[in-house]
């Protein structure tokens, strides 16, 4: 695993419970992680259960008993370490948004490609039970054809002015704000649920312009530098667009990390012509369901708690009704990682749709510029 905060504490307890719950061919062993602070990256090899750990991710590269790198970096360095790793032979799993730019996804996808490596992405809300139970209403034409999508992520995380221009609020290392930090996910829940994207609309904001100079620490909080020093902010602090969908379908997004109270309000609603389902992370394991052939008197939405045996993934887990939680998504993906790599083959998501993902969020970037409606070239 190359970094270990706030994602590499995610990956590693997935890692680490994936045996618990799944039985699978290919077996994670935590053989190293790397980090340039070596008191940093000691402390996590130890508490983590990693058997060594390494200051520079290319000395995982030349290891030979290592067959999967793990990327939870900032943006800016997911390409240089992807097309090592597959040049070197090893699996790939990286986490979202892909690259910083379109170009850059797609030379990523061409060097797991070409290497012939298994590559994942790693967009774990997909694997929420209840997000899986709503894939199949759909596939199976419960809901018919779908109208429209509607989906917000919605934080409040930086809304202090004196939170610090930490690394995700620098477009050199991030690439983009709300945008590809949190819209990133809303926009690849709607392409596997809905479809691809044909063409968008969209509009921009930074709230706050120049902040104190910062780091993250853990989660999503950090530290102000001490000197006193201020940045200016190049990155969005809130993204919406409207998008038409190849099938016809309307979309409305909203990212933000401005919206005071929501800790992490990411939320859909999909409409069919026989049907409706509402999916919101922060009360993940339910999946709201309308149907409109319900006989007059008993329509309404209902709630499905996606615990039972017959929701995907939840009969590995408890007996219904124990609730699972944020940290079993990971896990979810983590086992389709490791079925992919026992068979040789590529689940999804993988870099395939890193650069699909890639090419709606420079389509909206360029819309926000030209102000003008911009077709997504896939």
């Amino acid at each position: 695993m190359v970094g270990y905060k706030f994602m590499g504490k995610a990956h590693t307890h997935a890692y680490r419970d994936l045996p618990f719950y799944f039985d699978t061919d290919a077996v994670p062993v935590l053989q190293a992680i790397a980090g340039r602070d070596e008191t940093g990256v000691r402390g996590a090899a130890d508490k983590w259960g990693f058997a060594s750990y390494e200051t520079d991710w290319r000395r995982l590269i030349e290891r030979d008993d290592i067959d999967l790198i793990d990327i939870v970096t900032p943006n800016n360095t997911h390409a240089e370490i992807a097309i090592a790793a597959a040049k070197a032979g090893k699996h790939v799993l990286c986490e979202k948004p892909l690259a910083m730019s379109l170009e850059e996804a797609r030379r990523m996808q061409h060097a797991v490609e070409s290497a012939g490596v298994v590559h994942m992405l790693c967009h774990n809300y997909r694997f929420a039970p209840a997000v899986q139970f709503a894939k199949q209403l759909i596939d199976s034409g419960r809901l018919g054809r779908i109208y429209h999508m509607r989906a917000q992520y919605l934080q409040d995380w930086i809304m202090d002015p004196d939170f610090p221009l930490v690394w995700r609020l620098r477009k050199e290392v991030t690439g983009s704000g709300a945008l590809g930090d949190i819209a990133a996910h809303i926009l690849d829940l709607a392409r596997f649920l809905v479809g691809e994207f044909h063409n968008v609309v969209s509009t921009m904001e930074t709230f706050i312009r120049n902040r104190p100079l910062g780091e993250m620490t853990s989660g999503l909080q950090a530290d102000v530098d001490v000197n006193g020093a201020t940045g200016d902010v190049d990155v969005d602090d809130a993204a919406a667009f409207l998008a038409h969908f190849e099938n016809g379908a309307l979309g409305v997004f909203e990212a933000t990390r401005f919206a005071a109270g929501n800790r992490n309000g990411n939320r859909f609603e999909i409409n069919g012509e026989k049907g409706s389902i509402r999916w919101n992370l922060e009360d993940m394991n339910w999946l709201e369901v309308y149907l409109a052939d319900d006989e007059a008197g008993l329509q309404g939405f209902r709630r499905i708690n996606c615990t039972e045996e017959v929701h995907p993934y939840a009969a590995n887990y408890w007996p219904a009704g124990h609730i699972i939680g944020y940290e079993h998504t990971f896990i979810n993906l983590f086992k389709e990682l490791m079925d992919g790599i026992a068979k040789g083959t590529n689940p999804q998501p993988n870099f395939s749709d890193g650069v699909k993902n890639q090419a709606v969020l420079e389509a909206v970037e360029l819309s926000a510029a030209t102000r003008q409606w911009v077709s997504v070239v896939q």
